[in-house]
């Protein structure tokens, strides 16, 4: 092992040994390079003449830059053709950790590590994965959830997703949740995605506090916890009641053996799917800055030794956005186009005629929503019959049909669930 490495985890284990226990053999063996070129180049930083940087610079000093670039984008070049650092812009990193305390006052008090900038959140996903799994580690997740996990954690790190039944009697099943951290194994890995892609539910605030209880109680019966939260579509919750705040605020102070893990981003919270920006940051009960600047600085040699850092460019223009006097009036506008989607599908689905064929599975925030067909219909051959016949598209996800209602206009609502029911009847005829 690089001394570097167990530099990291002696300061890991003294603090809290169950989040060392908690690292996979790549998260132990983990290190951000203090010494080396980047050691070296940072010893430099400051010199007349610095020619340790693997970047071209003008003889002026200035980042060396196509015009033809240059020329499209309103920043200073310093601001765009460097390299950020892997750990992720500073001025950003402390941006959304405040962000993050603004959006959840459950975690006033509560001491959080500088997130660790991603590109966006399949690489924090991923970046998890290489953290906290072993080949054959179970990852708990509901019956639906994002497809990509399988590639992200099955394909990349050898792990397998141990499922639970998400919905129960219209609501969170927690006693599904209760049995899979029960189960035997005294690790745990476990991802929580809400709202939720694919159905678009996010729990009450007393389901939430029922998560919670359960969580601590597995902890209390000595479980240790690494509780990745997908944070992607947070902030879209469009009825009274449901949970408002990240699960991440529920868990963050729970117990000593609970990692809590935020991966969240800009992707769908601010509308730049192609920006690639995304956060992983850290909280435990009796976490301090020293702990979490060891899970730093692994999280960043994970990320330097994957894709050595993310977009400088996007960084700096989400940095301008959210410093902007008119943001939070900005992105409210997108969110009440958004929730009328959403309440245009939910008046629509109000008709009756729709239950002889297919069901909404609960759904209350999002980009999503699901219905679930009956027995003796084919998702698959629906699907295919709604492209062809009716111009419309869907995804199929094993006779549930999620239906992205953030990429239709409101207007589209009765034409689309119209078309579903058509096509129904049209599969029945056949």
């Amino acid at each position: 092992m690089n001394p570097q490495a167990q530099e990291l985890n002696d300061v890991i284990i003294s603090k809290n040994p169950v989040v060392f226990d908690l690292l996979s053999d790549k998260g132990k063996n983990i290190f951000f390079p203090k010494k080396g070129i980047l050691g070296q180049t940072a010893e430099a930083k400051g010199t007349k003449i610095n020619a340790t940087i693997g970047a071209a610079i003008e003889d002026d000093g200035t980042p060396m830059r196509l015009e033809s670039i240059a020329s499209k984008i309103d920043l200073d070049p310093s601001l765009s053709f460097p390299y950020a650092p892997s750990f992720g812009r500073p001025d950003l990193r402390s941006k959304w950790k405040e962000m993050i305390y603004e959006k959840n006052d459950k975690l006033q008090g509560q001491e959080l590590s500088l997130p660790v900038v991603t590109s966006a959140l399949t690489h924090g996903i991923s970046m998890a994965g290489y953290l906290f799994m072993d080949e054959g580690q179970e990852v708990i997740v509901p019956d639906l959830f994002w497809g990509n996990y399988n590639l992200a954690l099955i394909n990349a790190y050898g792990a397998k997703l141990s499922k639970f039944n998400l919905f129960k009697n219209g609501g969170f099943d927690t006693e599904a949740l209760r049995a899979s951290l029960m189960s035997e194994g005294e690790k745990k890995v476990l991802i929580l995605n809400f709202p939720n892609n694919p159905t678009g539910y996010t729990p009450t605030i007393q389901e939430m506090e029922d998560i919670t209880a359960v969580v601590k109680e597995a902890a209390e019966a000595g479980k240790k916890i690494a509780a990745l939260t997908d944070d992607a579509y947070f902030g879209l919750v469009f009825e009274e009641g449901i949970a408002t705040q990240s699960i991440f605020a529920y868990l963050s102070d729970l117990h000593e053996n609970v990692l809590a893990v935020k991966i969240d981003g800009a992707t769908k919270e601010d509308y730049v799917w192609g920006f690639r920006v995304g956060f992983v940051t850290y909280a435990i009960k009796g976490g301090d800055a020293e702990l979490y600047q060891a899970l730093e600085m692994k999280t960043a040699g994970a990320v330097r030794g994957n894709i050595s850092n993310s977009s400088n460019l996007s960084q700096s223009l989400l940095l301008h956005a959210f410093e902007a006097p008119d943001y939070q009036e900005q992105k409210h506008s997108k969110f009440v186009i958004m929730r009328t989607r959403y309440e245009a599908i939910k008046d629509v689905l109000q008709d009756d005629k729709y239950a002889q064929y297919f069901t909404a599975l609960p759904y209350n925030s999002g980009y999503f929503m699901c219905v679930q067909l009956k027995k003796g219909l084919d998702g698959e051959a629906i699907r295919a019959i709604l492209i062809e016949k009716y111009s419309i598209g869907i995804i199929n996800l094993n006779n549930v049909l999620r239906v992205a209602f953030s990429a239709m206009a409101a207007s589209d609502a009765k034409e689309l669930f119209d078309g579903i029911l058509a096509a129904c009847k049209d599969y029945e005829a056949k």
